[in-house]
């Protein structure tokens, strides 16, 4: 009696210890609110962080391997969030789902470090050839698990429209940034700057001479 006492409070203590690994529920939820992406610009670069909800990161870690099998065994070393991190089927499938194109060329893509991503989301930097103005915003992430996937796109700077929302049939929205503060970059600006203080100080040199020769 004693040793099975012991033996389903063991089973009882790796059950928690796994559910505090992937403190999440399985299902993911394709018809509850939309994950969400902000958009920014800045000189020729494109950032965009994308969030989504704990379930349905759970379920793409899990579809994607980056859980093991309980059956097989769970590292209880490492929290859910902490394997999503580690996962590079995760950061493929993340990088291959989120694009940014400029006048039909790819901008080039980075994805930073996957770190506290259920509050941080996925941190994306794409580097297009030109300054932004006018970019194509692809983002498709979780509509091959379900169609009913839904993504929220806000622009944080400037920008034409400045929400949008794509969906399976629609991953791709068009945005036309400001240039004041979305398509130039911050060297302009100060290359203006310098112009005018140069003309300012050529002015003052002609006027001291002019009145020197008076």
């Amino acid at each position: 009696m004693i040793r099975r006492f012991l033996a389903r409070l063991a089973v009882l203590f790796i059950a928690s210890v796994f559910a505090m690994a992937v403190p999440l529920p399985a299902t993911a939820h394709p018809f509850g609110d939309p994950s969400t992406a902000r958009v920014g610009a800045q000189g020729s670069r494109v950032t965009i962080v994308w969030l989504a909800a704990a379930d349905d990161w759970v379920a793409l870690g899990r579809r994607l391997g980056a859980f093991e099998d309980p059956a097989a065994g769970v590292d209880t070393s490492l929290t859910g969030e902490q394997k999503l991190a580690r996962s590079t089927a995760v950061r493929d499938y993340l990088l291959s789902k989120v694009g940014v194109t400029q006048a039909g060329r790819p901008c080039a893509g980075e994805l930073a470090p996957l770190e506290q991503i259920l509050d941080q989301g996925a941190r994306f930097s794409f580097a297009c050839a030109e300054p932004v103005v006018d970019v194509d915003v692809r983002i498709s992430l979780l509509t091959d698990m379900h169609e009913a996937y839904r993504t929220a796109l806000t622009a944080e700077a400037p920008a034409t429209p400045a929400q949008a929302m794509l969906t399976a049939t629609t991953d791709t929205q068009r945005l036309r940034f400001d240039s004041a503060t979305g398509g130039l970059s911050l060297a302009v600006p100060a290359v203006a700057l310098v112009g005018v203080l140069g003309a300012l100080g050529l002015f003052l040199v002609r006027h001291r001479k002019a009145g020197a020769g008076a």
